[in-house]
Parts: structure tokens; C-alpha cells; sequence
């Protein structure tokens, strides 16, 4: 026992931060038995199951791969049973393909839906620990023991957070390759040997593999690779060794990258061709052109996702932001997001760490800084110049540097002589309050919002997956089955999907041409379309659409309504009969 004891001392800082993601996978199982797939999963589940097993890289292709397959690995021995076939049409393009396979799997496996979204999860709830993992060691690496325990406790308490960390996505899992290239390219810069160079290669290639926001690194390891031979005799290091580095790191990503897909390169298929053809009009030939030589380098389906990824960026996405409407979003959406989406003393404190570490690196020359700042900035840059803003997990990336950052400053606070006592009063204050904004919003992270957004309804300052994301439809179907009731019409995210597995036909209340929508004595109303942003619908039969005035007023009339009741925070139930 003395011994074990000494064993735990020696390495406190690792065991707190054990203990802590311990907690953290505990509260994130629980969530999952509570609130069933989102939205987006209904696709992602499958599609990663279909990467695994066929090698199909055309379903889902705005989306790499990796995740998905990650995610998919428990579906090797719960063997679902497989379909993928999706269209009588052999010519069915990207966007029937990506929305319309996954109908099959679902309905073919109805009986084990229960088992494949609980498995499938359980693996983002590990790689979620993974990341507290990494946050730890980078914060230990720059700071201290102490500062990794910080930074480790903040990323388990921050509500966001815990909303993604059992989602099946690409996004927690980008902060999380984000995090690690910069932490392994910092160990490759302070001993620059064949072995980190290799590692380096590695893990830029999983993180292109992550999510195709993740190309923003090729820049980054291009401008260092110049910087490298032209600076060569200036670091001390030979000029040769360091292009033969650099080769090594782009042939190891070229490896990574050609292997997630399985080395395919399958010609466009032919209802491929016809998308291009029609998004593109004036370019078309030149894109089908590129997809040919590309293909010869790169896997066809991650040139194509990476050009489905640039089309919907240039198209832009409806959204909302504080009483605003958008097609083509704003510069300040994410850190007006970051805002309302973080608890209020990470907020405050994200913000006086980014000026006290401005002050750092500039009066002082600490370059640790740098390691923190860098990252931020270039992402920032990135996602502030994006036209689709439809939720703060787009901004992910930024995360493990700020909780380092607030770490690093809470540290400092409390190794000050004179500011010791308020130092540490002002962090019990900030983790206690974390603490109770993470029980005051149990199980319902997803559309959590702090008091910023206290004078109006969530859905009036934000939309879309900030505010409902379709995982209460098992809650909402025990809610209706209590009062005997098999049918419900109304707008609510991923009811599509999963509704109808929980014994619930519901009916999109949205006209459509030669379309009865049945009387129903419920409706159900979601969060992001009572906002109006997300609200789609269809030209009438004689071909007139809605202005978007209209389109985002369609549900008006239910905004001032009293619901029965209010399912997750995020879906709005009306008795109306």
C-alpha cells in the first residue's frame, strides 16, 4: 500500500486527469442511453459501416472517411445487415446518394437500432478521452503538471463539449487532430529526427482525414519546409536533411490519405458528372479534367468531397444570428457563437487569457505562447472567412488551445504571492460554476446557451445544430405513446430517420405538391425551425416559391403559442385538437 501510495504522488497530475475523464465518460454514457442518434448520424453511421466493409467512398463524400469508419468499427461483430443499394437509377448523384442510402440500412436493421447507435457512440466517447489525453500532454509539455490538471478539468466541465462528446461527427475529432499536429510538430522542431518527421506525417494525414477543414495544415507544413531549406544553416541543421524530412512527411501523408480510401480511384460516376455539370456550368469541363489527373494521386472521393465542401461554402448556408437571417452568414458568427455557447466564466476567462497571453509573448518573449496563439489565429482566419454557419462545432479547433490558455492563466494567478487568496477564490468560483451550469443543463447539452442568452428563446439568437439536432425523438415517441398517440405532424429535425423506429409516422409539415398532410392532435415544432433559418419548402404545384421572408415566418404563428410541453429544451409540443 505505501508503495502504491508513493507510485500515486509521484504521478498525481496523471491520475486527477484519469479521474477526470473517468467522470467525464461516465456522464457522456449516460447521456447516450437517454438521447438517441442527431441528426446528421442517421447518415454518418452507415456511411462509415459501408467505408468499412464495401469499400464505398460515394455516399456521404462532403465528409472524409476516417471518423466514420472509427466509429463503425463495434458494427464488425454486431453484423448489421447490409444493403447498399439506393436507387433505381444508376445515375443517382452526390447529394440522392448521400441522403438516400441510409434509408436501407436503417430499415433493414430495425430490431438492433438500439445496439448500433449505442456502440457506434461508445467509440466517439473514447476518442473523446483521447483528446483529453492530448490536451494534457501538450499542456504539460508547455506549462507544467499543474496547468494539464487545469486544462484537463476545464475541457470535462464545458457544456459544448459534452454536447459532441458522443456524437458520431468529424467534429470534436478535428480539435482533437488539430491539437496533436501542432503538439507532435513542436516535438519534431525541438529534435528534428527521421522518427518525429515520420510521426509528424502520420498524424497530418489522419487529420486530413478527419475533416477537409484540416487541409489548412498542408500550408503549414509547406511554409515550414521553405522556411527550413532556405533557413537551414541559420537553425544549425543541413540542408539536405531537412528536404529528405520534408519529403518523408508528404509521402507518409500521401500513404495515410490513399490508404483511408483504400487506395481507390474509381472514375466520377455518371450521375457525378451530371452534378458538376450543373454546379459548375462554365467550369465543368475543367473540374472533370482535375478530378482525372488528380485522381491519379489522390483518391477520386476526396477531391470530390473537397469540391462539394468549396460548392457549399460559395453557395453559403441559411442561418440565424440574434434576431438576423443570412444565406451567406457573417465574419462574426463563430465568436459571437463562442459567446453564447460557452459557460460564462470560461468565456470571461478565454478572454482575459488571450490578452494576458498577447502580453506574454510580446513584453516577455515567452514563446510558449506562440505554440497557443499561431494555431488559434490560423483557424480563426479560416473559420471567420466561412459562409456556413450553422454551429459552434465548426469552431472546435479552437478549443484545446483556449482551455491550455485559461489553464496557463489560472496557474499564473495563483502562483502570484500577492494575488494568491483571490486567485484561488476566483477559481473554485469559475469550477463551481461550470459545475452547476453542467447540472442545470444535464442531459440537454446540445442547445445549451449561458445567460447572455437570457432575455429571449434560444432559437432567436442562434439556429440549426446550436439550438436542436434531432436526438429527442426517442423522448418525444415515449411522450406521445404515453397518451396513445401513433401519428404527429410538424418540423423537427431528424424525425425523418429516426421517428418512425421508435413507433411514432410522422408527417413533415411543410407542403408538398400532391401531399395531404393528415390532421394530427399533436404538432411538434423544433427549435431551429421555429427560428425559420432551417425551414424548407418545396415550389407549389404551379411552380411559385416563398419569397424568404416567407419561408423563414412559415411557423409564425407558433412562436407566441403556449406548448404543452418542451422535450430536451429543443422541440416544442402543441396540443391543437
Amino acid at each position: 500500500m505505501a508503495q502504491a501510495w508513493r507510485w500515486v504522488l509521484s504521478r498525481w497530475a496523471e491520475v486527477l486527469c484519469g479521474a477526470l475523464l473517468t467522470i467525464m465518460s461516465i456522464q457522456l454514457f449516460a447521456v447516450i442511453a437517454r438521447k438517441n442518434i442527431t441528426n446528421d448520424e442517421i447518415v454518418h453511421i452507415p456511411a462509415g459501416y459501408y467505408h468499412l466493409v464495401a469499400g464505398e467512398f460515394q455516399f456521404n463524400n462532403e465528409h472524409p472517411p476516417l471518423v466514420k469508419m472509427w466509429a463503425a468499427l463495434p458494427l464488425l461483430f454486431i453484423q448489421p445487415r447490409e444493403s447498399v443499394k439506393t436507387s433505381n437509377d444508376p445515375a443517382s448523384d452526390y447529394r440522392s446518394v448521400t441522403w438516400g442510402f441510409h434509408q436501407n440500412f436503417w430499415a433493414n436493421n430495425k430490431e438492433q437500432f438500439v445496439t448500433i447507435t449505442y456502440w457506434t457512440r461508445a467509440m466517439m466517447i473514447l476518442l473523446t478521452c483521447i483528446l483529453g489525453i492530448v490536451i494534457f500532454c501538450f499542456a504539460r509539455d508547455l506549462f507544467g503538471r499543474r496547468v494539464a490538471v487545469l486544462a484537463v478539468a476545464l475541457f470535462v466541465l464545458e457544456p459544448t463539449v459534452l454536447a459532441h462528446g458522443r456524437i458520431v461527427h468529424t467534429d470534436l475529432p478535428a480539435l482533437l487532430v488539430y491539437l496533436l499536429f501542432f503538439f507532435v510538430l513542436r516535438r519534431y522542431l525541438q529534435a528534428r529526427t527521421t522518427k518525429r518527421a515520420l510521426l509528424l506525417g502520420l498524424v497530418s494525414g489522419i487529420a486530413l482525414m478527419t475533416k477537409f477543414s484540416m487541409i489548412v495544415l498542408l500550408p503549414v507544413l509547406m511554409a515550414l519546409a521553405v522556411v527550413g531549406v532556405v533557413f537551414a544553416g541559420r537553425l544549425g541543421d543541413e540542408r539536405k536533411r531537412i528536404v529528405l524530412h520534408a519529403a518523408l512527411v508528404f509521402l507518409v501523408v500521401w500513404l495515410v490519405v490513399n490508404a483511408a480510401y483504400r487506395f481507390q480511384s474509381p472514375e466520377i460516376s455518371p450521375g457525378d458528372v451530371q452534378w458538376v455539370q450543373t454546379q459548375s456550368r462554365e467550369s465543368a469541363g475543367s473540374w472533370m479534367k482535375f478530378f482525372q489527373i488528380g485522381s491519379r494521386v489522390v483518391p477520386t472521393y476526396y477531391l470530390f468531397g473537397q469540391y462539394n465542401v468549396m460548392l457549399h461554402n460559395r453557395d453559403g448556408h441559411a442561418s440565424s444570428l440574434w434576431g438576423q437571417y443570412s444565406n451567406r452568414g457573417w465574419w462574426y458568427y463563430f465568436p459571437v457563437a463562442f459567446a453564447l455557447k460557452t459557460s460564462l466564466p470560461f468565456l470571461l476567462l478565454t478572454i482575459a487569457a488571450l490578452f494576458w497571453m498577447l502580453f506574454q509573448l510580446i513584453r516577455k518573449r515567452d514563446w510558449r505562447y506562440a505554440w497557443l496563439l499561431a494555431p488559434m489565429v490560423i483557424y480563426a482566419l479560416l473559420s471567420m472567412s466561412s459562409h456556413i454557419n450553422i454551429g459552434i462545432r465548426h469552431f472546435f479547433p479552437e478549443f484545446g488551445f483556449f482551455f491550455i490558455a485559461v489553464a496557463a492563466l489560472l496557474d499564473a494567478l495563483v502562483r502570484s504571492k500577492q494575488l494568491r487568496p483571490i486567485a484561488v477564490t476566483l477559481v473554485v468560483l469559475a469550477f463551481c460554476w461550470m459545475t452547476v451550469e453542467d447540472v442545470r443543463a444535464y442531459p440537454n447539452y446540445i442547445p445549451y446557451m449561458n445567460q447572455l442568452a437570457a432575455s429571449h428563446p434560444k432559437w432567436w439568437y442562434l439556429s440549426d445544430s446550436n439550438v436542436e439536432w434531432g436526438d429527442d425523438a426517442q423522448a418525444l415517441a415515449a411522450y406521445l405513446h404515453a397518451r396513445g398517440e401513433t401519428e404527429v405532424r410538424g418540423a423537427m429535425m431528424g424525425a425523418w430517420g429516426t421517428l418512425a423506429l421508435y413507433g411514432i409516422k410522422y408527417h413533415e409539415i411543410f407542403p408538398r405538391p400532391g401531399v395531404k398532410i393528415p390532421e394530427t392532435k399533436y404538432v411538434v415544432i423544433g427549435a431551429s425551425f421555429l427560428n425559420g433559418s432551417t425551414n424548407s419548402i418545396p415550389p407549389d404545384e404551379n411552380g411559385k416559391s416563398l419569397s424568404d421572408e416567407e419561408r423563414i415566418n412559415y411557423l409564425a404563428a407558433y412562436r407566441n403559442l403556449q406548448p404543452e410541453t418542451v422535450i430536451g429544451d429543443a422541440v416544442y409540443v402543441y396540443r391543437v385538437k
